[in-house]
């Protein structure tokens, strides 16, 4: 294991520089981005066993970024060999391996030909879309939801349907290119270089041809030294001066990967977020309630509800009743938020009705598990053909924090106004970490209605404080929270009729 002398990455330039050696594609089916923290798989979801902590401070705003481990290497060096063993010695969740075959240019007609002759160049900078990879790594190394390209060597050219990644505590870049652009070195916190000897290599690529791919030895042997390695040797090997590291003999070198898993350990350490929500909660005692909260009017008729599903001798029959009934009140009430514009329709006696309609592109109803699917039912009720997202979220009984474990969330909701449903809201935790998820997936903060039966003055401030433009609406405020963090006066623990529904 040796480190190169540092220095050097200002002398490149944006790619290294192009030559016109025409170099045969390696055939692959598809490439693409794999994530792989622990889970659990049901028949309807996927649960994450280790759940994510939080990635963002008590103002809303993401306090730490992903930690970006590049890697680069010849073609059959074991980059992915190394990579997989990083993530295994590594044993945190919410790691992501992504890999730049997935950023090959889509070809042009006149290079699908050259593709088709083995003509075109794959192991030339040119043959990657760079400025697609720095955008895509540079969200995710942000905490953003993003879109990888699945790309087809079959077609040369991308799938239709991209894969989607998120929530990257750890990034493991990989690639023969990986340190061949200026932009993209600036997003590696480690940069690894693996070094594997050239006669390995070539063993290597005559194993996978022939058995993978059907070729015979001449073949692999000529490719090789026409094309495979003189690309190592101008584009690929000059970049061994800007690893951090140096790993000979790729994934077989467990002392290297132990030293790197080492460094990655201290540094998710020191990048570790702690704020306490009790210091955040009595930091706005006293303060008024903020204006974009909005309290259903306390009538005779909610006051009454109010009265039956907080009473602790009411039956599991009668809290369920007036709890759903409460329900679709809050949704109309939440719905009433909602932009909307003059719509003139025509009666059946001929005239015209001046109306009003929604203005915007959908809505869809988000809720935080498990309470929060209880008010699906009042949504779809009013909303037809409403789109339902779902995140599960729970404390962590040791730390005391929430923890990010199940989301689905339907396609292009960063154009949708979004309801987002929990029944109970005290600290404001989860709703926190839901609502981050939601701008993390491109949602307006302006467009967000958190919707709750039921709400601490705590949590209402620690939301409001985080996401000023978030609209809260809720049935009734409650001034106290106790040190388990319950509602106090609180609906009570009859509120688990409405989970086993």
């Amino acid at each position: 294991m040796r480190c190169p002398s540092g220095g050097g990455e200002g002398s490149l330039d944006r790619l290294l520089p192009s030559v016109s050696t025409s170099l045969s594609p390696r055939k692959r089916t598809t490439s693409q981005c794999k994530s792989e923290p622990p889970l659990l798989r049901t028949s309807k979801r996927t649960i994450y066993t280790a759940g994510r902590p939080p990635w963002y401070n008590e103002h809303g705003t993401q306090s730490k970024e992903a930690f970006v481990i590049g890697l680069c290497g010849g073609s059959a060096s074991g980059k992915t060999t190394v990579a997989r063993k990083i993530i295994e010695a590594l044993d945190v969740p919410w790691v992501v391996l992504l890999s730049m075959d997935s950023f090959y240019k889509v070809l042009t007609a006149e290079q699908q030909l050259l593709a088709a002759n083995n003509d075109y160049n794959f192991d030339h900078p040119d043959a990657f879309d760079f400025s697609l990879l720095v955008h895509t790594l540079r969200k995710l190394k942000q905490g953003k939801s993003v879109k990888i390209p699945v790309y087809d060597f079959t077609t040369h050219g991308r799938q239709k349907v991209w894969k989607t990644v998120y929530g990257a505590s750890v990034i493991i870049f990989e690639g023969i290119m990986s340190f061949a652009d200026k932009e993209l070195l600036k997003l590696l916190d480690m940069k690894i270089f693996v070094d594997t000897d050239s006669d390995i290599r070539l063993v290597r690529r005559l194993r996978r041809d022939i058995t993978e791919r059907g070729r015979d030895i001449d073949g692999v042997i000529k490719q090789y030294n026409k094309f495979v390695k003189p690309a190592f040797e101008q584009y690929i090997e000059p970049t061994m001066r800007l690893a951090d590291i140096v790993v000979p003999r790729g994934g077989g070198n467990m002392v290297a990967i132990d030293l790197i898993v080492q460094h990655v350990h201290s540094q998710l350490e020191e990048r570790k977020l702690r704020w306490d929500m009790a210091a955040l909660a009595s930091a706005h005692q006293a303060q008024p309630l903020p204006q974009t909260l909005s309290v259903l009017e306390s009538t005779p008729q909610v006051r009454g509800m109010h009265t039956i599903i907080r009473n602790k001798e009411t039956s599991r029959d009668e809290f369920i009743f007036y709890s759903k009934r409460l329900m679709r009140l809050l949704i109309e009430r939440a719905l009433s938020f909602l932009p909307s514009q003059v719509h003139i329709v025509q009666t059946p006696q001929g005239e015209d009705y001046e109306g009003r309609t929604f203005h915007g592109k959908r809505i869809t109803g988000v809720s935080i598990l498990r309470a929060g699917e209880t008010m699906e039912p009042a949504l779809r009720a009013v909303c037809k053909d409403v789109r339902i997202g779902k995140i599960l979220i729970q404390t962590n009984q040791d730390t005391g924090e929430p923890e990010l474990h199940y989301l689905r969330l339907p396609k292009d909701i960063s154009e949708d106004h979004v309801i987002l449903m929990d029944c109970t809201v005290s600290t404001g935790a989860a709703a926190m970490m839901a609502i981050r998820v939601l701008l993390d997936h491109d949602v307006r903060e302006d467009k967000i209605l958190l919707v709750s039966l039921l709400m601490a003055e705590m949590g209402v401030h620690s939301v409001a404080y985080a996401f000023p433009q978030v609209k809260i609406i809720t049935t009734a405020v409650d001034k106290k929270v106790n040190d388990l963090f319950h509602i106090i006066p609180g609906i009570g623990q009859t509120l688990s009729y409405l989970q086993d529904l």
